[in-house]
């Protein structure tokens, strides 16, 4: 029995040849609105070959079409554009929409951190790298959420993970300390001054084993309230 193949189930075969590159097995689509596709989704810049993998056309094919699309978008005046950096092609907002794009950016971070996400920023702050585990045994409640806001904030970041046992570990970011107005931790301010005296924290303590505050929760963890901001 002959087996006839379909002119498009042909495309859609992986394409071998020597000295060129390779294709992959998907089905052959228009190219202009495959790499306009794979462009919208790509999180980082994407070279050619990478691109023309991806949609199963020649990489001479595509970045000429590459280089039509970029020419078109300025011709038309859209609001981004198509350019070639670092090696790799990818989407950029266009210079002049800047801060209509900074406002709509910027509209959610608006809000004021709240008394706890601040006092857990402090927490990361002095402590780094610390594990979330960690900030919620200092604070005596549970901090997910209020983390979850200064990872979103990107006042801090994560940093790796615990040796012994494999917590992700976070620390501040450089946007906080831009925040801040220091250059480094070791610029934050001593601690020690904004302490009680050593005397006075042991009668602080002998009196609370003395004479235990009524509303002292029973142990185990606790949630925010919130997650870490207030209106303006």
């Amino acid at each position: 029995m002959t087996t006839v193949t379909e002119p498009h189930e042909a495309e859609a075969q992986e394409t071998v040849v020597e000295g060129q590159e390779t294709l992959v097995d998907v089905p052959l689509a228009a190219l202009r609105g495959s790499l306009e596709a794979v462009l919208m989704v790509a999180d980082q810049p994407l070279d050619a070959v990478s691109l023309a993998t991806a949609v199963g056309h020649p990489v001479a094919d595509v970045v000429s079409e590459l280089q039509l699309l970029a020419e078109e978008y300025a011709e038309q005046g859209r609001g981004f554009e198509l350019r070639n950096v670092a090696g790799g092609w990818r989407y950029y907002t266009r210079e002049e929409y800047a801060a209509v794009v900074e406002a709509f950016v910027l509209e959610g971070q608006q809000a004021r951190l709240t008394q706890a996400a601040l006092e857990t920023l402090a927490v990361v702050a002095y402590k780094q790298p610390v594990s979330r585990a960690r900030v919620s045994a200092i604070r005596g409640v549970n901090v997910d959420g209020v983390m979850r806001t200064l990872l979103t904030r990107g006042l801090v970041e994560e940093a790796g993970e615990d040796q012994s046992t494999g917590a992700h570990l976070y620390r501040t970011s450089n946007y906080f300390l831009e925040r801040i107005g220091v250059e480094s931790i070791d610029e934050l301010p001593e601690l020690a001054p904004y302490l009680p005296d050593l005397a006075d924290m042991e009668d602080q303590l002998e009196g609370l084993a003395t004479h235990p505050h009524p509303e002292t929760p029973e142990p185990g963890p606790s949630t925010e309230p919130d997650g870490g901001t207030e209106p303006t």
